[in-house]
């Protein structure tokens, strides 16, 4: 499971996961304007929590083994309760690219967490690729910047995504040797779900007052950024370490940039390009491997 080697599977999920995470950028700033930050994040779980158990119904898969409650239990409330509210919080008192150079030492955290609590090590490539990645996130974000303000109090909110996403990831990472993906993305999003429960009132009066394309990108929100993307996520961790898995999510700006240029016609800035190659850079040397020792020379003996 911690082969050097990732297999074309994981990547191709890692991949997807970071499209749809780009895309929940899009899609969160449409429906802000008419939902409350608690109530978005209950109307995105509840839309993945549905689509998750009828996953989970068909494919027969039951409760988690006993074993990887605990980390599903955490990531659950973590990542997908606390993360979703102080980020879309956050997100409504500071400007998109102080949001994003704050969220982004998510991965790196995630690294060190790794390195420490999981025993995954330090590996140099991967935190000079963190570190490459990151310069490039910060690129992006002084891009994006609106003036230099920010409410202290959004970025506060922003750090704290940033921690318990990286500390959701961690405590999930455990679980995923005992339950599927699917598993700990579903039971994850039920737990998420019901921690944001004090919310309910405030969707119900959201959704009576919003207009119907603000309550289709919550469901979209629900079901492909967090139902899909979750679960592909999952799956992918499972087949690799957590501090790269956190790397590969620096693709998510460039995404973001090219899905805002295609979508909402916003043109990006030559700072914010010279940001996303700085981001892909980092990945790419994140996921390298080193090279192996050269092998030594064979010396043959001549016959007399």
């Amino acid at each position: 499971m911690e082969n050097q080697r990732v297999p074309g599977a994981a990547v191709a999920a890692a991949s997807v996961t970071v499209v749809f995470w780009a895309s929940a950028f899009v899609g969160i700033r449409a429906a802000a304007p008419h939902f409350s930050p608690g109530s978005l994040a209950l109307g995105r779980l509840l839309s993945g929590a549905v689509v998750l158990v009828l996953f989970l119904l068909i494919r027969r898969q039951g409760l988690p083994p006993r074993a990887a409650w605990p980390g599903i239990v955490i990531s659950g409330l973590l990542w997908f309760g606390l993360y979703m509210v102080a980020l879309n919080w956050g997100e409504e008192l500071v400007d998109a690219g102080t949001a994003a150079m704050i969220v982004n030492v998510g991965p790196a955290l995630m690294a060190l967490l790794a390195g420490w609590l999981l025993h995954e090590g330090f590996p140099p490539r991967l935190m000079a690729g963190i570190g490459v990645s990151f310069a490039g996130a910060v690129v992006v974000g002084l891009s994006m910047s609106g003036g230099g303000r920010a409410s202290v109090l959004g970025v506060l909110l922003c750090l704290v995504a940033a921690i318990t996403y990286a500390a959701g990831v961690v405590a999930q990472k455990p679980a995923l040797r005992h339950a599927s993906a699917l598993q700990a993305t579903t039971f994850g999003c039920l737990i998420g779900a019901v921690a944001c429960l004090p919310f309910a009132g405030q969707l119900i009066d959201d959704i009576r007052t919003a207009p119907m394309s603000a309550t289709l990108n919550v469901v979209y929100l629900g079901v492909f950024p967090t139902a899909v993307a979750f679960t592909t996520w999952a799956y992918a961790l499972a087949r690799t370490t957590a501090g790269k898995m956190g790397s590969t999510t620096y693709a998510v700006p460039v995404v973001v940039i090219l899905l805002s240029w295609a979508i909402l016609d916003e043109v990006p800035r030559a700072l914010a390009i010279a940001g996303g190659a700085l981001c892909l850079a980092g990945v790419a040397v994140s996921r390298s491997r080193p090279r192996g020792p050269a092998p030594e020379p064979v010396v043959t003996q001549s016959h007399r």
